[in-house]
């Protein structure tokens, strides 16, 4: 799968081209601490053209796209955020398309950079994982998202994108699910989305650690349900075990389990009765993916509800979770989907026994 490639990084490292910088903020500041780490110099930052207002980033003023071109003749362009706008996707296409661009693959959570030593490392893993995929097009977007996280190049994902409709209308099966669990509620949102397709569970039990976000949370069924009994809405965090966990509550889908922050209450969902009826999970944690698996392993072993399980928050996830999931019961089929985003975000894993 390799085929010998070496890694964007080296290859920046190596480079005498100017590497200017598309975007501002947290992910930026990622990209930055790795580049930093190997010895690679940005040379600018820039925002689109409608976006730059003589702000300043890391000590330099944010240029225009324009500004740039005309400051050098030749350069790399570091793509610094994600999005899965059209609008947005169709204008960073473009300008991939007409210049050297990549979107360097940092995680969202923990310290495991997906390099070439990390691939090596894990070469193993990695293979196995691809094997006990259930069809051809799960081991396709895995083989490109393998690509695209050493090289960074953005034709690896969009030769692998999917289609909502077809993970909601033939891997899942949302018009027999009668208890709906969701673990990183957010707001709702994803509820309200297994619902537009058919969904009517008699009862939804759903964790979202986040002040913020679980306030919103609760304001959706009141607002749109006038009755509440079967609905179960925990402000926990998924876990393997019941604790206390720092939580970083961002009020959006940064918030995660960190080293400081507000303290949460975590539980594992083992000790949920209610959620033994479960037929579907999703696992959207920021991160602590691994660990809700661990606390809902009785009910994944006893009742095999279909999961759908985030596969992008670590480097080591899409690997990692796979082989997770297969141990904890072997007759689960196991599918990967990637809806479209840029970086490699929205990637999940689909287990099922049907």
């Amino acid at each position: 799968m390799l085929r010998n490639m070496s890694d964007l990084w080296t290859y920046l490292a190596q480079s005498n081209k100017p590497i200017v910088m598309y975007g501002m903020g947290n992910g930026a500041d990622k990209i930055l601490g790795v580049c930093e780490s190997f010895n690679i110099t940005v040379s600018d930052f820039f925002a689109s053209d409608g976006f730059v207002r003589g702000q300043s980033f890391h000590g330099k003023m944010v240029l225009s796209f324009s500004e740039i071109k005309e400051k050098y003749k030749d350069f790399i362009i570091l793509l610094a955020f994600g999005s899965n706008r059209p609008e947005v996707l169709s204008a960073i296409y473009d300008m991939y398309e007409k210049y050297e661009m990549y979107a360097p693959d940092v995680p969202l959570f923990g310290d495991n950079l997906f390099n070439r030593a990390f691939c090596e490392k894990n070469a193993e893993k990695i293979a196995k994982a691809q094997s006990l995929l259930a069809d051809d097009l799960s081991k396709l977007i895995f083989e490109n998202t393998i690509l695209y996280k050493l090289s960074g190049k953005i034709s690896y994902l969009r030769n692998s994108f999917s289609k909502r409709d077809e993970v909601f209308s033939s891997l899942l099966a949302p018009k027999e699910y009668k208890t709906y669990v969701d673990l990183g509620a957010y707001d709702g949102d994803t509820i309200k989305e297994l619902i537009s397709y058919g969904c009517a569970p008699q009862k939804i039990v759903a964790l979202e650690p986040d002040r913020k976000n679980f306030k919103k949370l609760c304001t959706l069924f009141r607002d749109s349900l006038s009755d509440m009994s079967g609905v179960e809405l925990y402000r926990f965090a998924a876990w393997s075990e019941e604790c206390e966990l720092y939580f970083n509550c961002e009020g959006n889908r940064n918030s995660g389990v960190s080293q400081k922050g507000e303290t949460v209450r975590a539980l594992a969902l083992d000790k949920i009765p209610s959620a033994y009826s479960a037929d579907y999970i999703k696992y959207d944690v920021e991160g602590s993916e691994l660990q809700a698996l661990a606390g809902s392993a009785n009910i994944i072993k006893e009742r095999q509800p279909d999961l759908y399980i985030s596969l992008y928050h670590r480097s080591e996830d899409i690997f990692e979770l796979v082989h997770y999931v297969k141990n904890l019961n072997e007759k689960y089929k196991l599918y990967i989907r990637h809806f479209e985003y840029v970086p490699a975000w929205d990637l999940c894993l689909i287990a099922t026994v049907r």
